[in-house]
């Protein structure tokens, strides 16, 4: 969609000239030939940027300026003027212009200030978006009916005290779970402490859950406080729970039963009031009868199961997790939003992601960085995603779940006829003969747009 630009000028010739450059470059101008026009139109349109002359017959710039500002902050404003000078442009700049230009206008002191400026204020407004999304960023993104299970099971279970054991392969998104479960429970405004049980050295493991006394053992030159106690009031996520040694697994267990413990090298003992969500991605069960895993810290934990699916059994999310994707990418890489085009969703659509969401969001901050045009096309997808088979009607025997199984179908039977008719929406209603309306609900349900 292109800009809109207002020019406030009380010399016509300017305004036309302006219209005829800032038009020429496919943006969309409106003028103004007072300053209460100008605010009224600011008023009425919200443009994307203000031109604004310094020299008007009603009221001064400056004080247009500030009034501007004042009640649009986000709004960039250059500032144009035939009697400029410093003082008046320092002025200027104070009150929150973006930038001074002198006339007469030309191309070149004109187009690159107004492109420089709406590329500002375009990754301003994606970055307040991005803010304003931090409440919500313990939100599972999908609307596939297995990640809707997922969600069901998290809100039934966070305002309880069970105890959580979360299932799923590497990168399907684990921790997400955990902190959503964690977000929505009543200890929301307590911390939430997360322990990766595989990352740390088995003769460190208890000095990381339970914290230590000074001169415990060689290197533990002052007192330290455990996972546990700083989880105090909160929620302990134990991630990659199928790691931890039988001799800490005993441990946890005493902990999680009677909620108190001792730091290493220490005789106090101290309570602490925390919920234990955990999570594998190994199977337990099989872990038990290897002598593993003890079978009663696997009860504890196993009070509330839940099993997060992989990518490659709820595709129809891609697109949805793509457009979050980048959405944080654009604001994080200051790159500007750039956009997947259909041969590169496909491509994206047909690979069965084994490193899961967390694959394919480094896979989408990769293209975002390495793409230099706006839009992302089937040229920049690398291999193997490139190079990936279509599965063809073999994917969906590897579905067991029926309502799963179809909706991937519909979603893929959608998009293909979608590309054939090259995105003509009333085209493709009489070819695969659905109501118009009712197509647009099914292509919006599954990220089709």
């Amino acid at each position: 969609m292109s800009a809109l630009i207002l020019v406030v000028d009380d010399e016509k010739n300017i305004c036309m000239a302006l219209e005829g450059i800032l038009s020429d470059e496919g943006y969309e101008v409106i003028t103004a030939l007072t300053a209460k026009e100008g605010l009224k139109k600011i008023e009425k349109d919200l443009p994307d940027l203000v031109l604004l002359d310094i020299w008007l017959p009603d009221i001064d710039g400056l004080k247009v300026l500030k009034e501007i500002k004042g009640q649009y902050p986000q709004l960039p404003v250059i500032i144009i003027s035939g009697h400029g000078n410093v003082e008046t442009a320092v002025k200027a700049m104070k009150l929150g212009a973006y930038d001074f230009i002198e006339k007469p206008l030309s191309w070149e002191n004109t187009i690159p200030p107004v492109k420089n400026a709406l590329k500002l204020s375009r990754l301003t407004e994606e970055n307040i978006a991005l803010r304003q999304k931090i409440p919500f960023k313990f939100e599972l993104t999908g609307k596939s009916p297995a990640i809707q299970r997922v969600k069901e099971q998290i809100k039934r279970v966070a305002p309880t005290k069970a105890s959580v054991l979360i299932r799923g392969e590497n990168g399907t998104g684990k921790e997400l779970v955990a902190r959503a479960i964690h977000h929505y429970s009543p200890r929301a405004q307590g911390p939430f402490v997360a322990v990766n049980c595989a990352a740390i050295p088995d003769e460190l493991i208890e000095s990381e859950l339970f914290g230590h006394e000074k001169g415990a053992f060689t290197g533990a030159n002052t007192r330290k406080k455990g996972k546990f106690e700083l989880a105090h009031g909160g929620t302990l996520f134990l991630d990659e729970i199928g790691d931890m040694s039988l001799k800490t697994q005993a441990k946890v267990l005493r902990v999680i039963q009677e909620q108190v413990f001792e730091r290493v090298g220490g005789t106090k003992t101290i309570q602490v009031d925390v919920r234990i969500v955990a999570a594998t991605n190994k199977n337990l069960e099989e872990e038990i009868e290897k002598g593993n895993f003890r079978a009663d810290l696997y009860y504890r934990l196993n009070v509330v199961p839940i099993e997060v699916p992989p990518l490659r059994e709820r595709k129809e999310d891609i697109p949805l997790l793509i457009e979050e994707f980048l959405e944080e990418f654009a604001v994080e890489t200051h790159l500007g939003r750039k956009r997947v085009a259909p041969d590169a969703l496909a491509l994206l659509m047909r690979y069965n992601w084994p490193g899961n969401v967390r694959e394919l969001k480094n896979m989408i901050e990769r293209l975002v960085i390495m793409t230099p045009a706006e839009v992302i096309t089937a040229k920049d997808i690398p291999p193997p995603i490139s190079t990936s088979k279509q599965n063809g009607l073999a994917e969906f025997f590897t579905i067991n779940n029926f309502k799963e199984a179809r909706a991937l179908f519909e979603r893929e039977f959608l998009r293909r006829k979608l590309e054939e008719c090259k995105g003509n929406i009333s085209l493709m209603a009489q070819v695969i003969g659905l109501e118009r309306s009712h197509l647009h609900k099914k292509l919006k349900s599954y990220g089709l747009q």
